[in-house]
């Protein structure tokens, strides 16, 4: 008998709360937008210590490195590798005026990949084109990269099946 008194108030409660919210969600509001343009504007927060411009650190430019290829892509982007893919653990992206040591990655797919978990760079190469990522944003950086030699028709220097071993 309790439970069924109990749950015969849920649903009187339940069925009025429906009706007193579908009322209120119906009422116009009554304020005009002439009293809405009277509120004044809070003021922008000032700053409470100025810096003054460092124009050393500012202008950083890290030099493009001796021996590095430019690698020209999409939409006028480009950057300079230097190192060589088939042997080397470590080449050096120059991008944006920052030089990036991108370590090599094991890949099952034959690509090429070099990615730095620190910055969060990595360049994927196969054999047709290059495309460079930012790990920060998810984004593709750059995409359809090719060397000089790859727009005549070369594939991309990279190391085939294995990495080739110097002693």
């Amino acid at each position: 008998m309790n439970k069924l008194l109990i749950a015969a108030v849920v649903g009187v409660l339940s069925t009025s709360m429906l009706t007193v919210v579908t009322d209120a969600n119906a009422q116009q509001p009554t304020t005009t937008k002439k009293a809405a343009a009277a509120k004044p504007k809070r003021p922008a927060p000032k700053r409470l210590i100025k810096r003054k411009p460092n124009p050393a650190k500012e202008a950083k430019v890290d030099p493009v490195p001796d021996g590095a290829v430019k690698w020209s892509c999409n939409e006028g982007l480009s950057f300079d590798l230097k190192g060589d893919m088939k042997r080397d653990q470590i080449v050096t992206v120059h991008w944006a005026n920052k030089n990036y040591n991108l370590p090599r990655q094991d890949t099952t797919t034959g690509a090429d990949r070099f990615h730095d978990l620190a910055t969060g760079m990595d360049l994927v190469v196969i054999p047709t084109k290059a495309m460079l990522f930012s790990d920060s944003d998810g984004s593709r950086l750059a995409d359809e990269c090719k060397t000089a030699e790859m727009q005549q028709g070369a594939p991309a220097p990279t190391q085939s099946n294995q990495l080739i071993k110097t002693n």
